[in-house]
């Protein structure tokens, strides 16, 4: 009897081990099945001094491939914009609005982790152990040219609880992702913008 609860406490804890997948297999998993996901994020940012700066809050929306929307709402209102083939800026503050193709600023941001469909494309992706109930993986640029170290996403349930970036310059903003709503698809109205008459429009180089 004991040789059977032996066996038993055995195949529980292979059962358990296989249905625990790792953050890789959580971020394949997260682009494979949820091609939208819109939620909450809260931003903070800390130096490398450990400075901290205020933090920022707001509403996002992705939808692969490569459309993303972040609507800043506190401490300023911003919009950030990706409809796959731009990258648009709009301050309605300052009643401008900044322009430049997507390639050239979204491909190799920790954003592309998420929004491209290529997952080891620009980046060298790795485990990176796990904390409070969620999964890391870690992911380092292959392109010297990118702004930043390395970046950090954190998983639970096959979706990104949360992003830490490290740029070149010591500093780690960490974003918080809430409120998760995955979708089969979002309105394609969610990644269009058009500036109101007078607005200022600057276009970027390619």
């Amino acid at each position: 009897m004991s040789g059977m609860r032996q066996a038993f406490l055995i195949l529980c804890l292979v059962c358990a081990g296989a249905a625990h997948a790792g953050g890789l297999a959580q971020l394949q998993h997260f682009w494979r099945e949820t091609r939208a996901l819109e939620g909450a994020f809260v931003q903070s940012t800390v130096g490398k001094e450990g400075k901290k700066a205020k933090n920022a809050s707001g509403r996002f929306a992705l939808a692969r491939p490569g459309r993303l929307r972040l609507d800043y709402e506190k401490p300023f209102r911003l919009l950030i914009l990706v409809d796959g083939e731009r990258f648009l800026s709009w301050d309605a503050e300052l009643s401008q609005l900044v322009i430049s193709p997507s390639h050239a600023r979204l491909g190799t941001t920790p954003a592309a982790l998420l929004t491209q469909e290529a997952l080891d494309k620009h980046f060298a992706l790795a485990e990176a152990g796990s904390e409070a109930g969620l999964d890391l993986v870690e992911a380092r640029p292959k392109s010297p040219e990118a702004g930043f170290e390395w970046v950090r996403v954190a998983l639970a349930d096959n979706l990104p609880r949360r992003i830490e970036v490290r740029d070149r310059f010591g500093q780690t903003t960490t974003v918080l992702l809430t409120e998760l709503r995955p979708a089969a698809r979002l309105s394609a109205e969610l990644f269009r913008f058009t500036p109101p008459p007078g607005a200022e429009v600057i276009t970027a180089g390619n």
